[in-house]
């Protein structure tokens, strides 16, 4: 396969040692009061939020790995099913390492690729390979300018849910969905990876329907939604890239949230955590996805018990409320924008999800 592989930097435009200086006076935490280099032309402005540009075939996709190291036939499997598509593969100089450790390569070198990805005006959007851990090291060397001057999408989830949240944090739009891995196995009419091509080339627009619950609470609402992984997003509570920072709650929020190997009783902590700072109340909707690899406890059977055990005893929801919604570590994962206007619909016999 012809694979174009990005292996060029520009010591003139990034210096590594600065931009990781370990020095916590200089980072670069998002201020909105940055001038965005580009001007308005280089994105379509979404009320508060900017949308990247749609996607055209032929555009360039870069693939790096942001966290935890990834196999080398995940990625290749993903270049070729984006190359179906019409689109341009760019491998970014460390996606594959040098590994360091159980990362992906370096924080510096994983530093490098994000960074370079986005400075490149030929690169439409980024594709993160693979989740595992080592996002939330990258935060706080990105400004709000660096992300917004020229704005991408940026795709995956788990822990990737922290740059989503960079994103936000920079009011650009980004998407919760697969990954490498999703792309490389599944069929070429995988319907979550149609979806995600789809969003990518329709400006961030998505209408689902999906099977009903019987924990789920009906009713009609719209609002931001907002969410990812849970134990990612906890982790980032009372800093910038709290999605759900006091700041934002003048929005109203539909909030979802997926995880996997969680035990019950930590997802039961969150969410304690989540009520107790008032938060859960600030919210106009819940959607929970997939809750995967744990195992029942002597108080639980399920998570889905212990949510909503917990909604009905502390919160008495009046709110949409969907259980089982396919986002989140399963075949079935379905692309979401993070910060889009949406309209969430919970009856007995559906429940639909689209952008409004």
């Amino acid at each position: 396969m012809d694979l174009e592989n990005n292996d060029k930097s520009d010591p003139d435009d990034f210096n590594p040692e600065e931009f990781d200086s370990g020095n916590f006076d200089n980072l670069k935490i998002p201020d909105k009061s940055e001038d965005i280099v580009g001007g308005i032309d280089y994105f379509i402005r979404h009320k508060t939020l900017f949308y990247p540009q749609p996607l055209k075939k032929g555009d360039k996709i870069a693939l790096i790995s942001p966290a935890s190291e990834v196999k080398e036939e995940y990625v290749f499997g993903a270049m070729s099913k984006i190359m179906q598509r019409g689109y341009q593969p760019v491998l970014m100089e460390y996606a594959l390492g040098p590994s360091d450790g159980s990362f992906a390569s370096s924080k510096i070198n994983r530093l490098t690729d994000l960074f370079n990805a986005l400075k490149d005006e030929e690169i439409k959007a980024i594709m993160c390979t693979r989740g595992g851990y080592g996002c939330a090291q990258l935060l706080a060397n990105f400004s709000y300018g660096m992300v917004a001057s020229n704005p991408k999408w940026i795709i995956g989830f788990s822990d990737v849910s922290a740059l989503l949240a960079l994103w936000y944090s920079c009011d650009v739009a980004s998407i919760h969905g697969p990954m490498a891995k999703h792309l490389a196995n599944m069929p070429d009419n995988d319907p979550c990876s149609e979806a995600l091509f789809k969003i990518l080339e329709n400006g961030g627009k998505f209408d689902y329907s999906v099977g009903p619950h019987p924990y789920n609470i009906h009713g009609k609402t719209s609002g931001i939604l907002l969410g990812g992984n849970l134990a990612v997003l906890n982790d980032l509570a009372d800093t910038t890239y709290d999605l759900l920072a006091n700041d934002r709650r003048e929005k109203d929020v539909i909030l979802f949230l997926e995880d996997i190997n969680e035990p019950i009783y930590k997802v039961n902590r969150i969410l304690w955590r989540l009520l107790l700072s008032g938060r859960l109340f600030s919210v106009k909707g819940l959607i929970f996805g997939q809750f995967t690899d744990y195992k029942p406890d002597k108080n639980f059977t399920t998570m889905e018990d212990m949510i909503n055990e917990f909604l009905n005893r502390y919160i008495m929801p009046e709110i949409p409320i969907v259980f089982n919604f396919p986002t989140g570590h399963t075949d079935l994962n379905f692309p979401l924008v993070e910060g889009a206007e949406i309209e969430l619909e919970v009856r007995e016999d559906f429940v639909r999800l689209h952008t409004i």
